[in-house]
């Protein structure tokens, strides 16, 4: 099985998530599940059915956490250093057409989330950033069209 790698966050993040799941959704699932089993005919419950449903849910993202963590190679930054970027490099950027600053840690798959400054490794512009260092610029084809950046920062943090 392929390893997935994830900073230290990112895995504790999904662990938290997990134990959620175990412990106060599973057993509120199986309780509403009870509560509607007594109300009678099953066929034409609809309390019932949706919180199978959600059971469903609730199983099949179990599994797909458990799976995650199990083949997760945990990655923390701040154990990295060096001038080039790499997994788990903090990286300031400077937008060259409209001067936009902007700052993305470059992080594992699962654990990406644009709007949080996560990007993940497999993106163009992480793919772009990997191996160069402070003062390079970037040339990066987006679904937009090409852009610059220029890297002012990397951190390991």
């Amino acid at each position: 099985m392929e390893k997935i790698p994830m900073t230290a966050a990112g895995n504790a993040k999904l662990q938290a998530e997990l134990k959620k799941l175990k412990s106060e959704e599973r057993p509120a699932v199986i309780k509403a599940i009870a509560e509607a089993r007594e109300h009678g005919d099953l066929s034409e419950n609809a309390e019932y059915h949706s919180a199978r449903e959600k059971q469903s849910f609730i199983e099949g993202r179990i599994q797909e956490l458990e799976g995650i963590i199990s083949r997760a190679d945990v990655i923390d930054p701040k154990r990295i250093s060096g001038d080039k970027i790499k997994f788990g490099a903090t990286v300031e950027l400077v937008d060259e057409d409209t001067e936009e600053e902007k700052s993305y840690q470059i992080v594992g798959e699962v654990e990406a989330d644009i709007e949080a400054g996560k990007l993940n490794i497999n993106s163009p512009l992480a793919r772009a950033l990997i191996g160069k260092e402070e003062g390079d610029t970037v040339e990066v084809m987006t679904p937009g069209g090409g852009r610059s950046y220029e890297i002012v920062a990397v951190k390991f943090v």
